[in-house]
């Protein structure tokens, strides 16, 4: 009896070697397809998730540029107006520079974060479907 009849007849339950043997193959088709499918959904997430986050680092990167360009603008109008109120207006611009770069360090965390998460539920969602299709299978 080959390995495909005897876990047709004593696994899948069927006493025809045909049918144990169309059984079989059915089944390990399914797994196959099952996991091609995690596969693929996989690569999919990642890529669509990584696009997401580079787009969104772009965008954070280019709003800071502006917004610090800004300040630096206003530094340099508020130096040249009132030589005496520089050192305040130089010291009120470096705490907006800093909370610009804490904004833009956190949000870029916060979107890691959020992607790294995204990504783990899709990992174990679809092995769950796989661990499913084979226990369903045997």
């Amino acid at each position: 009896m080959t390995l495909v009849r005897w876990i047709g007849k004593n696994i899948i339950g069927t006493e025809s070697a045909l049918t144990a043997e169309a059984a079989t193959t059915a089944a390990v088709v399914v797994v196959v397809v099952e996991v091609v499918v995690v596969v693929v959904v996989v690569v999919v997430v990642v890529v669509v998730v990584v696009v997401v986050v580079e787009v969104v680092v772009v965008v954070v990167v280019v709003v800071a540029v502006v917004v610090v360009a800004a300040v630096l603008v206003r530094v340099v109008v508020a130096a040249a107006r009132a030589a005496v109120q520089s050192v305040i207006v130089v010291i009120v611009a470096a705490a907006a520079v800093l909370v610009v770069v804490i904004v833009v360090v956190v949000t870029v965390v916060v979107v890691v974060v959020v992607v790294l998460v995204v990504v783990v539920v899709v990992v174990v969602v679809e092995l769950v479907v796989v661990v499913i299709a084979v226990v369903v299978v045997i």
